[in-house]
């Protein structure tokens, strides 16, 4: 087992897990100076890691006990159990980061089994790509106990801006999945955009610029609505729901004109509509939201 260093904090920790993501996690613990010992089920995964200093565990076993600080990153939730089952009796003691992506309730009962082996816990969701790991471009949301993210928040911090969203071992993976809402909606919109904008001969690269620009005009809308959602009002300081369900029509009839695909407008029109029929035709957008609070009529 590595030795603490108590002059610098950078406690011995390991990363079990070596996919893209887990050998990006294992890079940056290294290169912050974190003595880091690797696992995977593909030994020859770990051969790069190694060549930057990394030291290798044959065994679960013995990437486990390396370190008060255990890292894993693998495929799901199952596969962390299968992985760490038969070494449960070693997590005692020390700090599991699951870091691997799934459901908030997958997260909880893991923290709950992680807790009866004597573990203390903490729940990762990274929001990030790999190339981006280890650098300020990287958010990795945190939740669990308060004391084992503040004990080793320093060592964290290596991968990426560390967030602490709180106790419930749900959140991270909650945050996650509404972050990926966002994320396909927004490239569903543009994939729409340049199909339309193909019909007539128009490349996608011409629209990317246009494209890019209005997504940075809707981020600036956010914080706004975001306050409205909270308040539970929705003042229309730039645009109503009719104002935009008029364009959405417009949207459904290029769409059909041009013969493609107009599952895409017809799901926004149909929402606007419910919000309208709920008396919310003069509200602002952000009204919508109580039509996606509830199940599908």
């Amino acid at each position: 087992m590595h030795d603490l260093d108590t002059d610098t904090g950078r406690i011995p920790l390991s990363v079990l897990g070596l996919g893209l993501m887990g050998q990006a996690l294992a890079s940056a613990f290294l290169g912050h100076g974190h003595p880091t010992t690797v696992w995977n089920r593909t030994h020859a995964k770990a051969e790069p890691l190694t060549a930057q200093g990394a030291q290798h565990a044959w065994t679960v076993r013995d990437a486990v006990t390396a370190g008060p600080l255990v890292a894993i990153c693998v495929s799901d939730y199952d596969n962390v159990r299968d992985i760490l089952e038969p070494v449960s009796r070693d997590l005692a003691g020390r700090t599991l980061v699951n870091l691997t992506s799934g459901t908030s309730q997958a997260a909880r009962e893991t923290a709950k089994w992680a807790m009866r082996q004597g573990a203390s816990y903490l729940d990762g969701a990274i929001m990030a790509v790999p190339p981006a790991i280890g650098t300020a471009n990287a958010t990795i949301l945190y939740s669990g106990p308060t004391t084992a993210f503040g004990q080793h928040q320093q060592a964290l911090s290596s991968l990426g801006g560390p967030v602490y969203v709180g106790a419930d071992h749900g959140l991270p993976s909650l945050f996650d999945a509404a972050a990926l809402s966002l994320v396909w909606s927004t490239l569903n919109g543009f994939l729409h955009g340049a199909a339309l904008l193909g019909k007539a001969g128009i490349p996608a690269t011409a629209f990317a610029r246009l494209a890019k620009t209005g997504i940075e005009t809707v981020a600036d809308w956010l914080p706004g609505y975001a306050q409205q959602i909270d308040d539970g009002t929705y003042p229309a300081t730039d645009s109503t729901v009719n104002t935009n369900l008029t364009g959405m029509k417009h949207l459904l009839h290029e769409s059909h004109a041009a013969d493609i695909n107009t599952e895409l407008p017809e799901l926004l029109a149909t929402l606007a509509e419910r919000a309208v029929d709920k008396g919310h035709g003069n509200n602002s957008y952000a009204a919508i939201i109580e039509q996606l609070r509830h199940p599908t009529p």
